[in-house]
């Protein structure tokens, strides 16, 4: 009896063990899979890194073509009495890096969009991992728009009534610093606000959006993006306010007919 005790527990125990190395392995394999992962993302940001510094680098040698002819002409174009003014020693050197590194962020936009789709591809269905291109183009080619947007249309509007509103007998010298900063706020705030078709992409293919949602709360976003417009535009002038509301419901009535197309594929493949 005192045997058969024993050996019942020996197995017992020899149980307990292969268990124990078991959970351990586990533990170790998921340690191992969390190392990986951030291995790739240790890869991906450097691949980024290293692209955004060559571009950059490359920027650097058209450093005056940039600030002459691409930062600076759009207040010239404005008004010829506007003058740009240096106030701090290195402030001139402070603009050319910041024109510069901006630069080189646009160009390499759709370089770094890869990098991250790169690392979030693995946890991704067979599928979605065919539309690599397409989702890359799209989300590029919609930030390029934004930018161009904010550089034709917002900033000549704006900068034109900044010019022209007031009084004659107070001068418009700018700080460059101060124009720098909303040169890069409007063109980036443009670029994100162009992703919103994307945006309907992605909350589609989730189930979070859905077209009857937009279509019902059509008029409502149309009186929100009139209101942001008025709010973002300088100028009284309805037309002016207009030129910037129109872009922005025409985006809206795109991200209706992408969150349909998503919609119908997910009904098709259920």
């Amino acid at each position: 009896m005192e045997e058969h005790l024993r050996e019942k527990a020996e197995k017992e125990r020899e149980i307990t063990a292969r268990e124990e190395t078991g959970e351990n392995a586990d533990r170790e394999g998921s340690e191992m899979n969390f190392l990986e992962h951030l291995d790739e993302l240790r890869h991906r940001l450097i691949k980024s890194g290293i692209a955004l510094v060559i571009v950059t680098v490359a920027c650097a040698f058209f450093s005056d073509t940039l600030v002459n002819d691409i930062l600076i002409a759009p207040l010239k174009r404005s008004s010829d009495a506007v003058v740009l003014q240096n106030l701090v020693p290195y402030g001139q050197i402070s603009l050319y890096l910041q024109v510069i590194f901006f630069s080189g962020f646009i160009l390499s936009f759709p370089f770094l969009v890869y990098q991250v789709w790169q690392f979030v591809l693995p946890g991704l269905q067979q599928k979605e991992k065919s539309a690599t291109r397409f989702v890359i183009s799209f989300i590029s080619l919609s930030f390029f728009a934004g930018i161009a947007f904010g550089y034709f249309v917002f900033l000549p509007v704006s900068l034109k009534f900044f010019a022209g509103f007031g009084t004659p007998l107070i001068e418009n010298n700018i700080a460059v610093q101060d124009y720098i900063s909303f040169f890069v706020g409007a063109l980036l705030t443009a670029g994100l606000v162009f992703e919103l078709p994307f945006l309907s992409f992605v909350l589609s293919k989730t189930g979070l959006l859905t077209p009857a949602f937009m279509r019902f709360y059509r008029k409502h976003a149309i009186v929100v993006l009139l209101i942001v417009a008025a709010l973002v535009t300088p100028s009284t002038d309805l037309v002016t306010q207009l030129v910037i509301a129109l872009p922005m419901v025409l985006l809206y009535e795109i991200s209706i007919w992408i969150s349909g197309y998503v919609n119908r594929r997910n009904e098709a493949l259920r």
